[in-house]
């Protein structure tokens, strides 16, 4: 063996795999800050540019209609290129994006930074799963990527908190600037510390080092799609991430504005409490939803696919009570609940996908799936917008309807890890 193979070898077993996630947890971090903190000066656009929900609306879907359309080919270069160079230039392009969005002042400069800043995210969470799932095999890949996905909450929290802040004390522009420099300062500290690791051949030498079986190269984009539409578990966990992704959205996207109006909440008051409390409660569902799944994993097939339903499943009367509650303490509660819920979901979107998808072909999965949950996500932001400005719909309305879309996800995700995941697991151990 090498002796870069035996570097990376032993990084994948020691300490090293973790500093990693720990290393990528702070990029990641920035990718939901940068893209999080428009949503908090919304109430600042209007007022200063009289933007309409509507128009607010449509920038909020131009980044995630973007980021879905590029995450194909986004995953097809992260199965092709170096993960660290795909990560870290990801980085350096959408931060220096963020900065020039405090430049703009017209709606089409607006759905223009934010498309291109969609278009630098994309590439992201293609490279940057797969490069966890190298470092980490079965026995660990739950856990390091729920770990990695508290830094999705984090940055979220962070970002509508540090915009909202800002934006109160020194308009809305400011904290743009200081997002973009700070991301683009952290992909140069990283650069020396982050290395690639080997690319793992399959499944089944994660569970049988040694078996001789030599890893294969990434496959062209009509014969994974091929592939996928044999696979009905991969399909219902897409589905289920295209219902999922639309409630966040609505959320993400219309929450601080919800605070405001229906409560009276200044702007820093809104931005924090939009986010606080559902994603730092879904910090601590993510961590023991990945634990709880692999424990489940070890003991049925279909196990980390069972754990999102059931968070699915809990979340969907809180989602209703968010939008229905009158009484900001309940609402608090009800945020909360949900948040731990959405947490168990979130803990596995991946590692669910990657039991049942080959190794090889794993960044353009979770290139694709990004696009179809996206697409639902950028039509959740302009759904609600549309609502608002020509059905007269109310925020609460909006808000307490989408509880039927997380039945309809756990119903999907319930049909997956009970019925397709046993056979697809073992095709995808195979390849």
């Amino acid at each position: 063996m090498s002796d870069s193979s035996n570097a990376a070898g032993q990084a994948t077993t020691g300490r090293y795999k973790w500093a990693v996630v720990g290393m990528l947890w702070f990029i990641c971090f920035f990718n939901y800050a940068d893209r999080q903190a428009l949503f908090a000066v919304f109430p600042l656009l209007h007022k200063q540019f009289a933007f309409t929900k509507e128009q607010l609306g449509v920038i909020g879907a131009a980044f995630t209609w973007t980021y879905a359309l590029s995450a194909p080919f986004a995953g097809q270069v992260a199965d092709r290129l170096p993960r660290k160079a795909v990560i870290l230039g990801g980085l350096c392009i959408w931060s220096a994006i963020t900065g020039f969005t405090a430049a703009c002042s017209r709606m089409w400069h607006f759905v223009l930074v934010r498309g291109a800043e969609g278009l630098g995210e994309t590439f992201y969470f293609p490279a940057s799963m797969s490069f966890i799932s190298d470092y980490h095999g079965p026995e660990t890949r739950s856990r390091a990527m729920s770990l990695h996905q508290t830094s999705v909450y984090a940055g979220t929290v962070g970002g509508s908190a540090i915009a909202g802040w800002m934006g109160l004390h020194y308009g809305w522009s400011s904290s743009f600037i200081v997002l973009g420099v700070a991301g683009c300062g952290l992909a140069v500290l990283l650069a020396a510390y982050l290395r690639e690791p080997l690319r793992r051949p399959s499944v089944f030498q994660d569970a049988t080092p040694g078996s001789g079986r030599k890893a294969q190269g990434a496959i062209p984009l009509l014969p994974f799609l091929a592939a996928l539409a044999r696979t009905p578990s991969a399909i219902a966990l897409a589905l289920a991430f295209f219902g999922a992704n639309f409630v966040a959205l609505v959320f993400l996207t219309w929450m601080p504005t919800f605070l405001g109006e229906k409560f009276g909440l200044n702007l820093a008051v809104a931005g924090l409490g939009s986010t606080f409390f559902i994603q730092v409660a879904s910090m601590a569902g993510a961590v023991a939803g990945g634990w709880l799944a692999d424990r489940w994993r070890r003991r049925m097939p279909g196990g980390r696919i069972l754990t999102q339903a059931m968070g699915a499943l809990a979340g969907a009367p809180f989602i209703f009570l968010c939008g229905f509650t009158q009484n900001i303490y309940v609402l608090v509660l009800a945020m909360t609940a949900f948040g731990l819920a959405k947490g168990l979901y979130d803990s596995n979107i991946w590692a669910g996908l990657y039991d049942v998808v080959a190794p090889s072909r794993r960044g353009t999965a979770v290139g694709l799936m990004n696009m179809i949950g996206w697409l639902g996500g950028g039509l959740g932001s302009l759904t609600v917008g549309l609502a608002a400005t020509r059905w007269r719909f109310s925020l609460s309305q909006s808000i307490q309807s989408t509880a039927l879309i997380y039945v309809g996800v756990a119903g999907l995700l319930l049909l997956a890890a009970l019925v397709f995941a046993p056979k697809d697991e073992f095709r995808a151990s195979e390849r």
